[in-house]
């Protein structure tokens, strides 16, 4: 079959997409407003750009009305933001963070998540996540111009934090032991902890294509 995405409407496109380019990490993004108050929302669309400098992508959807969620109005503030990653143990809190609480209202405390303290940035993070980074925003901007639906963010990773729990015997991050969970389609979610990973080897010459 053959999808024409200038004939098909945004909800069907979002369906298509949103089910086939997967998995999606999830990104718990924790923000403070001007004001100080906290919001920790999740995003599955958000990715890592490159690794010079470190940086990452978030690209929250507008809401229904058009309006801005907590995460970009606070982005657009204050220029911070953290990001932790999310165990299968916190799925479910941090599904319940999705709810569209009222402005000011925290999500740390209606899914009784336990904050920590950030070391160069004030938004706190999740203190049971086995990953989080520190970002600085170094672009936010709606998109498409004409007619946005939603805000591209990029971010600039400061500091990482990673529990030692989760590296292997030879010192580099086991996917069995991160355990993290994956948007796929729908209600559908992955877990990097499962019987069919396997590893793959670069192919003969690839180092040499890299130089």
């Amino acid at each position: 079959m053959i999808i024409d995405m200038d004939q098909t409407s945004t909800g069907r496109a979002y369906q298509w997409l949103a089910s086939t380019v997967t998995p999606r990490p999830v990104a718990w993004v924790s923000t403070l407003s001007a004001q100080g108050q906290g919001n920790l929302a999740p995003f599955s669309f958000f990715q890592v750009i490159t690794g010079d400098p470190p940086t990452v992508m978030l690209s929250p959807l507008h809401r229904g009305d058009g309006g801005l969620k907590d995460t970009v109005l606070n982005i657009q503030a204050t220029g911070e933001f953290t990001i932790s990653l999310v165990p299968f143990a916190l799925v479910d809190a941090m599904n319940e963070c999705s709810v569209s609480y009222p402005h000011g209202v925290s999500e740390f405390t209606q899914a009784g998540v336990q904050p920590a303290a950030s070391t160069k940035v004030k938004p706190p993070r999740v203190a049971a996540s086995p990953v989080s980074l520190e970002c600085v925003a170094v672009q936010c901007q709606p998109y498409p111009a004409d007619k946005p639906s939603c805000h591209l963010i990029l971010g600039r990773v400061l500091t990482m934090h990673i529990d030692e729990a989760v590296l292997g015997e030879d010192g580099r991050v086991d996917p069995a032991r991160l355990d993290l969970v994956s948007r796929m389609g729908g209600d559908w979610y992955g877990r990097t902890k499962a019987e069919a990973n396997f590893t793959l080897g670069r192919p003969a010459g690839w180092d040499q294509a890299q130089r």
